[in-house]
């Protein structure tokens, strides 16, 4: 019988179940996270997913993980009855960089959430990212260029070289249609992103 996944890759993927919303279905998540009734600033994160030579990678995909705008995660994991959940919020969702290596989605800038040791970490989105090019998942994160004091102290992102921690900072446009934050993940080469160990 024929395997209709390699072995020595986690791909390809059965995109019209793993990311429903490119193909008109309904999924379990998808690019736009936040609705007129989800609590927070309303924001749009647009990029390239990049091989080390800096081409496009075609059918990849990008799973998102955040905290609400009050810095909670939708989560058992996160039993802080101080801070609220939104019931209008999952922090989940999904995007395909299609047949041009482009994604975008939309959410809302998440709180500030603590640290293992209770140490403040700056607003973030975890990323993990799939795709045939890739032996095993890759994880990573995105910051944000308008909270330098915040990422001034972030504990995972002072783990991380200075010469490096730009390839985590998405920069910050307004335009005509809202605020929308810019940031490419590339795979190795000048300007790699940083992945972490989970």
């Amino acid at each position: 019988m024929a395997k209709q996944t390699a072995s020595n890759t986690i791909g390809p993927f059965f995109h019209h179940i793993v990311t429903a919303e490119d193909h008109d279905l309904d999924g379990i998540a998808g690019s736009r996270m936040a609705g007129k009734k989800t609590k927070g600033e309303k924001i749009k994160v647009e990029g390239r997913i990049l091989d080390s030579e800096g081409k496009p990678l075609r059918a990849a995909m990008l799973e998102i993980w955040q905290a609400n705008a009050a810095g909670r995660y939708n989560s058992r994991m996160d039993a802080r009855d101080d801070v609220k959940l939104d019931k209008k919020f999952t922090g989940f969702g999904r995007v395909s960089s299609g047949n041009k290596g482009k994604f975008e989605f939309e959410t809302i800038k998440p709180g500030a959430v603590p640290s293992a040791g209770n140490a403040p970490q700056a607003p973030h989105i975890n990323l993990t990212l799939f795709a045939a090019a890739i032996h095993s998942h890759l994880f990573t994160r995105l910051y944000f260029s308008d909270e330098t004091d915040a990422n001034d102290i972030d504990p995972v992102l002072l783990s991380v070289g200075e010469d490096r921690r730009g390839t985590l900072i998405a920069k910050r446009k307004k335009t005509k249609n809202g605020i929308v934050y810019r940031f490419d993940v590339k795979l190795g080469g000048d300007g790699e992103t940083v992945f972490f160990d989970v």
